[in-house]
């Protein structure tokens, strides 16, 4: 199957405007038409998934452009590659547990304020009652 830039921005939930910026930083693979508009494959869908992927890890344009060099090398870079993946996976597992560790906290305030409004704790998180408090 083959896509114009609208169609590939619209099934991959992108603007047409990255895509072409894609294009032009060399790491979407195209064809021309005859009119010289690009089009897309459905290898050009993979290395988009792949891009915006790596895009999401906060991996720069420039550490992509690297990767695709050393996946269009071949399986003498196979080695490299891989470690490229291993460091994003590790920065990947980093920002999840990060991640975590805010939703922990958030849920601890979600059940904290509950207690609050239950009537199960008093209201320790008024700070206009501390600082009259505080002034007795």
């Amino acid at each position: 199957m083959t896509y114009t830039v609208k169609e590939l921005a619209d099934k991959m939930g992108t603007t047409q405007h990255t895509i072409r910026f894609y294009t032009d930083q060399g790491l979407l693979p195209c064809q021309r038409d005859k009119n010289n508009h690009r089009i897309f494959d459905d290898e050009s869908v993979n290395w988009l998934n792949s891009i915006q992927c790596l895009r999401k890890c906060g991996i720069s344009i420039e550490d992509i452009q690297t990767y695709c060099r050393l996946c269009e090398e071949g399986d003498g870079k196979l080695p490299e590659r891989y470690g490229f993946i291993l460091k994003q996976r590790e920065l990947a597992y980093r920002r999840l547990k990060e991640a975590q560790d805010v939703v922990n906290y958030m849920e601890q305030k979600v059940r904290h304020y509950e207690d609050i409004i239950s009537h199960i704790i008093p209201d320790d998180t008024n700070m206009a009652d501390k600082k009259n408090l505080s002034h007795s």
